[in-house]
């Protein structure tokens, strides 16, 4: 079945049955399965930033457990930054004849041919966190324009409050351009930055990894001058962390703001510490449920009203059921009230031995 004529028979089911799914009763309907034996097909990026194996997995193992009376199975798979290896994993799904895919794309362009595959055979996908091409069924992400307007308004903050003016050349250190979430970032930081700063040299960071950040950052010290860098825009944490590595290696010790995104552990620490500004926190419980959410109604052939807020056009689709989670900006003044009220880390995770003084100023024991 196609994705057109499947997205019909989805919304033709009755919405009442998307309420039964969360334990409110059942009710029969033509066409939608009641079977709790549903296989999905989990397929991550990376392993490299935390968050995909630390919080997003086991929150969607999770929750598809409890949606479906722990007779549910998730088959996992994840591509370590491969675009060819993440087509054939989810081909191998498609063989292996899953109910349905959840897939965060490493590259949201060179999936689409898989993704056609799988909507030929019937079997609906969820795209999940990045917005991959092809007939998708349900997207569930943050609002990543949104994070860049966070991001570059908050270092426009810290630059005044550091220099008086904002004035001094900033590094935008953007994410892959595989990732069209790296695309939204940077155009709501551009948004807030450009013509308020000069922008001394800008990268598009291959596959996100921190060393490939550091080597920019070290390219930009020696083109412009450790002096005269006044910031650093950093599109996730763990390029943050390179390009701090790189600063202190090249003897800068009153580091310019950098900013980040994830919150992750590292850099809840280097923002404790000083090192790093801001990072923008996503609270990866309510996506990963949301994205499960949709798969089990996919997979059930129900209809997705009740667990989408809005429909998106993408490149390659219309109309395309969604779902955004918005996003909290964290820096030292918050941590209490985000990360540790939330649960994400505790305060002895986060003040280790090296952070325990600058924890205790911050009112962290």
């Amino acid at each position: 079945m196609n994705a057109l004529l499947r997205r019909a028979a989805v919304a033709a089911a009755a919405p009442a049955m998307a309420m039964s799914l969360f334990g409110c009763g059942t009710t029969e309907e033509p066409g939608v399965r009641l079977s709790d034996d549903i296989v999905v097909g989990l397929l991550l990026p990376e392993n490299q930033a935390a968050r995909y194996e630390q919080f997003d997995k086991p929150v969607i193992e999770e929750r598809i457990a409890l949606l479906t009376n722990n007779k549910g199975t998730v088959r996992y798979a994840n591509a370590n930054n491969d675009a060819d290896l993440q087509t054939r994993q989810l081909e191998s799904m498609i063989e292996d004849k899953a109910d349905v895919l959840i897939v965060d794309a490493v590259d949201s362009k060179a999936i689409a041919g898989a993704i056609q595959k799988a909507d030929d055979a019937g079997i609906p996908v969820v795209a999940f966190d990045r917005l991959a091409e092809g007939p998708i069924d349900g997207y569930v992400s943050f609002d990543n324009e949104q994070v860049g307007h966070i991001q570059g308004k908050y270092l426009l903050k810290a630059l005044k409050g550091k220099t008086g003016s904002g004035s001094g050349k900033v590094v935008m250190m953007n994410g892959a351009l595989t990732d069209p979430n790296a695309a939204m970032f940077k155009k709501g930081a551009h948004t807030e930055l450009d013509g308020k700063v000069e922008i001394g040299l800008e990268y598009d960071t291959k596959d996100w990894k921190p060393e490939n950040a550091k080597a920019n950052m070290e390219a930009a010290i020696a083109s412009l001058g450790k002096d005269a860098i006044s910031g650093a825009y950093s599109a996730n944490d763990g390029m943050a962390g390179g390009i701090i590595a790189a600063l202190k290696a090249a003897g800068v010790t009153d580091l310019p703001p950098v900013t980040g995104q994830d919150a992750e552990l590292a850099a809840v620490q280097r923002i404790v510490a000083g090192d790093q500004y801001m990072t923008v926190y996503k609270q990866y419980a309510p996506e990963a449920e949301a994205a499960a959410e949709m798969a089990i109604l996919l997979a059930r052939n129900m209809s997705l009203g009740a667990a989408a807020h809005t429909d998106i056009d993408t490149p390659t689709e219309t109309s395309v059921p969604t779902v955004r989670i918005p996003v909290i900006a964290l820096t030292k003044d918050n941590i209490k009230e985000t990360v540790v009220a939330d649960g994400l880390y505790t305060v002895e995770q986060i003040c280790v031995p090296e952070v325990q003084a600058a924890c205790e100023e911050l009112g962290l024991e």
